[in-house]
């Protein structure tokens, strides 16, 4: 292999990595951690994840019981109610409770609950 064989595969391998490390559907969150790219979705296409306030959330006997009313999420048009089983939800990467609704608001794709919690 000659020195110019091997710096073109080294660059583009190098250049593959980059791509596959990079999630192009995952979108970071306030707070600055990245949601996992199979719950974002894109919200070019109807889903998105945000956090929602903690009075939202109550734990029940067998799971989390969340209510989200309009501009409690920026998709929510109107009230919400989603019941989430226990071992469902995903250890939220701030102490915060955040959701992924997806594709309408209508269906929770992801559900991030704070660490302590889960």
């Amino acid at each position: 292999m000659t020195s110019t064989s091997l710096i073109i595969s080294v660059i583009t391998i190098a250049g593959m990595s980059t791509v596959l490390v990079v999630p192009s559907d995952a979108h970071q969150a306030g707070s600055g951690w990245t949601y996992p790219p199979a719950c974002c979705r894109d919200k070019d296409i109807g889903g998105d994840c945000a956090a929602i306030p903690s009075s939202d959330v109550r734990k029940g006997p067998r799971g989390f019981s969340v209510t989200i009313h309009p501009g409690d999420h920026h998709l929510a048009t109107r009230n919400h109610w989603f019941f989430i089983p226990y071992g469902d939800e995903i250890p939220s990467g701030d102490g915060d409770y955040h959701i992924c609704l997806h594709p309408t608001e209508d269906n929770v794709n992801c559900f991030f609950a704070p660490p302590d919690n889960v």
